[in-house]
């Protein structure tokens, strides 16, 4: 069952200002190392923390709570699968909104899907509460 929905769209630009402005304080402010080695690593270094961007904005929108009541930036951190998938991993109190919002017997997976087209960056996260011991067939 679909718990949580959220989306954002980011400028890429906007981004790119900010990091020209205030650098490693808002890349150490916003992103977890595993963000920042990811985005340093990229042709598009802008591009990707808008991305990133966006997804922690998605995220906590369906948390339900937006950025606020608790919520720090680095709580929500996009993780990528050896395949490259995009997942979310939560921390303090984003994983905390999270355990209280998956029912009894289910588990809570994240799917997240990001995309950008100059100027712009999006993020989709859906939370699903799946079964801990799913109906034999």
């Amino acid at each position: 069952m679909i718990i949580g929905i959220g989306t954002d769209l980011a400028n890429i630009e906007r981004i790119a200002r900010t990091l020209e402005r205030f650098g490693d304080r808002f890349r150490n402010r916003v992103f977890t190392e595993v963000e920042q080695r990811k985005s340093e690593r990229r042709r598009d270094v802008a591009g990707t923390y808008a991305k990133r961007w966006a997804a922690k904005e998605a995220c906590s929108k369906a948390l339900g709570t937006g950025l606020r009541m608790g919520i720090a930036w680095r709580d929500m951190g996009v993780v990528n699968l050896r395949s490259g998938q995009p997942t979310m991993e939560l921390t303090g109190w984003a994983a905390e909104r999270l355990a209280a919002m998956t029912p009894p017997g289910h588990r809570a997976v994240i799917h997240v899907s990001l995309t950008d087209d100059h100027p712009w960056a999006q993020a989709f996260v859906v939370i699903e509460a799946v079964p801990l011991d799913p109906p034999a067939p």
